[in-house]
This record gives C-alpha cells, sequence and structure tokens, in this order.
C-alpha cells in the first residue's frame, strides 16, 4: 500500500523513494532467515551507513545528512515498516550519538562524530539499570576519577545493541550527594578492559534485535571521554530521550503500517460468503479504524518533529506522539490477527510477529505511564 507524504523538499521525496528501494533490495529478503536463527542484521546497518542513512539528522560539517527531523523520521518509519529491527537500530544509533552530536566539545565532534555517523562504529545508549527504569535518576552506577581517567563500576540494563556495538553512551554517577546534578554521560569503547555484555535477553519479540545488560566492572574511561560538565549527564539523557521518543513513535507507525498493509491485501484477497471479507462491514470498519488511527499517529509524530525543527519545545508533543504511536501500533497489530483469523496466529503471514514487536514500543523509551506523568505534569505547569 502507497503511503501518501508530505515531503518539504524534492530532495527529501528522493531520499524516501531511496529508502524504499534500499528496503525491497537489502532488507525484505533477508527477514525470514533472520529471525530464523535469532541474527542481528549488522550488515544492513552497514549498508545504509554507506547510503548516509544512519547520520541524517545531524550537521553535514560534522559527517550526517542536515536532514529536518521530520524526514528522519519518515525515514526510520519506512525503515520500521519493513522490518522493526532496522527501524529501531537505527533510532538507537541516533540516540546514541546524540551526546555528542548535541553537547560535545569540538574536539570529540571531530574525532568521534565522522565515523558514528557514516555507521562505522556502532552505538548503544546506557541509561537504564536492574533498579532503575522509570525512575533513572536513581541509577547507581559509578564512576571515579583517578587522575585522568573515571574507574567505572555498575550494570547498565535492557541496552539494545549489547554485546554488538562499538561504544556505549553510558550515564554514572559522579557524585553521590547530588541527586539528578550528580549523573554525567560517559562514552566508553568496546575494547574497554572491564567491560562486557552478558548473554541476550530471550524477549517475546524483537528476537533479531540483541538486548542484553552491559556490566562494568572496574572499567577505566579517559577524561577525555566525557560528554559535557561533571553533572550534565541527566540533563543529557532527558534531551536524548525527548528526540528518541519521535525515534519510537516513527517505528511504531512504521510496523503498524506494515500490519494494516498485510491486513488490506488478505482482506482483498479471502473471500467467503462468495465475497471478499473486506466487503463486509465488521472487516471494512475495523481496517478504517486502522487506517484512521495510523494516520492521527503519524500526524502527531510529525507535529512534534516540526516543533523540534524550528527549535520550539517538543517535550510533551514527544510525550504525546510516542504515547498514542506506541498505543496505535498495538491495536493495530492486535486487530491485523484478527482480520486474517487463524492465519494470523500462525507464521506463514508476518502479523503474529508485528503483534509481539509492538508491545515493547509501549515500555521503551519511557513507559507509556511515564509519557502520560509528562504530558499531565507539562499541562498543569503550562495552566
Amino acid at each position: 500500500m502507497n503511503v501518501e507524504r508530505l515531503l518539504p523538499t524534492p530532495e527529501a521525496s528522493a531520499l524516501l523513494e531511496l529508502v524504499g528501494d534500499l528496503a525491497d533490495r537489502e532488507i525484505r529478503p533477508r527477514i525470514d532467515g533472520y529471525e530464523d536463527e535469532h541474527r542481528f542484521p549488522r550488515d544492513v546497518l552497514h549498508t545504509l551507513g554507506e547510503a548516509g542513512l544512519l547520520g541524517l539528522p545531524y550537521p553535514e560539517d560534522v559527517g550526517g545528512g542536515g536532514q529536518p527531523y521530520e524526514v528522519y523520521l519518515q525515514v526510520v518509519e519506512e525503515l520500521a515498516r519493513a522490518w522493526l529491527t532496522v527501524g529501531l537500530s537505527v533510532s538507537v544509533q541516533t540516540l546514541s550519538c546524540f551526546p555528542v552530536a548535541m553537547y560535545g566539545s569540538a574536539e570529540q565532534r571531530e574525532r568521534l562524530l565522522p565515523e558514528m555517523l557514516a555507521g562505522g562504529v556502532l552505538g548503544a545508549y546506557c541509561l537504564s539499570e536492574p533498579s532503575s527504569g522509570s525512575d533513572a535518576a536513581a541509577l547507581r552506577a559509578r564512576a571515579v576519577r583517578d587522575g585522568d581517567v573515571y574507574v567505572v563500576d555498575g550494570t547498565k540494563a535492557w541496552i539494545t545493541h549489547a554485546g554488538h556495538a562499538d561504544f556505549y553512551a553510558v550515564m554514572v554517577r559522579t557524585d553521590e550527594n547530588a541527586g539528578s546534578h550528580g549523573i554525567s554521560c560517559l562514552l566508553v569503547p568496546a575494547d574497554t578492559e572491564g567491560l562486557s555484555a552478558a548473554a541476550p535477553e530471550q524477549k517475546m519479540g524483537l528476537r533479531t534485535s540483541p538486548t542484553a545488560q552491559v556490566h562494568l566492572d572496574g572499567a577505566r574511561v579517559p577524561v577525555r571521554n566525557r560528554v559535557g560538565e561533571e553533572g550534565q549527564g541527566f540533563a543529557i539523557a532527558l534531551s536524548a530521550l525527548d528526540a528518541g521518543r519521535l525515534g519510537i513513535a516513527a517505528c511504531a507507525v512504521g510496523v503498524a503500517q506494515a500490519a494494516l498493509d498485510t491486513a488490506v491485501s488478505y482482506a482483498k484477497e479471502r473471500r467467503q460468503f462468495g465475497r471478499p471479507i473486506a466487503e463486509f462491514e465488521g472487516v471494512g470498519f475495523m481496517l478504517a479504524d486502522m487506517a484512521a488511527g495510523i494516520e492521527a499517529a503519524r500526524a502527531l509524530y510529525l507535529h512534534a518533529a516540526r516543533r523540534k525543527d524550528a527549535g520550539l519545545p517538543f517535550t510533551r508533543e514527544a510525550a504525546m506522539a510516542k504515547l498514542v504511536a506506541s498505543d496505535t501500533a498495538m491495536r493495530v497489530t492486535t486487530d491485523a490477527v484478527q482480520v486474517l483469523g487463524g492465519y494470523g496466529y500462525v507464521r506463514d503471514f508476518p502479523v503474529e510477529r508485528y503483534m509481539r514487536e509492538a508491545k515493547v514500543l509501549q515500555i521503551v523509551e519511557g513507559t507509556n505511564q511515564i509519557q502520560r506523568l509528562v504530558i499531565s505534569r507539562r499541562l498543569v505547569k503550562s495552566g
């Protein structure tokens, strides 16, 4: 099914066409085999990096694509529509590069960003811990200054790309007595002695996207790898999450669109009582609700992205977009299974995978309960 997009420039339209071609040529043919093997598609990310698709929202002078966020998010949506694992990986790579791109020194940006944005090195973003998820300010991983290095100890949890990443953007506590103002951001290379990844979590969905704990045991990280000032890490983390939530919203719309595409195609071909089931109101109205929900979610994330591009506050809008898009994805993928009936519950069709994958989007980058908290607090504050 073609998705009508309102893009700001002919260049952006050509970019989306390129992404669609890449998805058909390099992504979709790999899905079944990689899913069977639970294999992470690192080779696909290399291809995307070579095509310049991993640094789209960052400036051209540091190796990025210089694209508006609204264009970048539509690229993420198109990739997630093909395969959520890939769309999510692109979003996580963007999130992992954010601290250096937005808060790094000129030396760090020049030294690190070109290879990061070109996809030569894969990133992971490390905020959550086994005992701190929604309450991220309660993190316990510690970094103690020892001359020109930090000695880091602690465990990070639910880390996408763990064990495959080349660098980890890690939020650690550098001041035990300063609460959220005692957190700093360190960029830790994967080959740092004392850093290790646990065995991957066995997940309900996204089985080709590695998620694991990351352990730091006396890891020595050069002070020059600290991003921003000491104590600035929590502010960096929160601002990164605002943008990251839009990436999750785009992923959610992508997987929902894929589910709708499959459901519509099936409903037009499947015949019962002498005609296609799409002609029955019980099915047709369900498809209509699915399509309307997807368009509403897409409009929300694009609205938030345009506020970001204009330099306007977008925290509330990003939370709304993530909330609505991920709830929509869960509902649409569930309905797609229903439209396909028994065939929706077996692996002959991809909708059972879409349904399993969609659930996690209501959890990552802040649960949807946290999104409601963010929205309500800003409503009260603005009033």
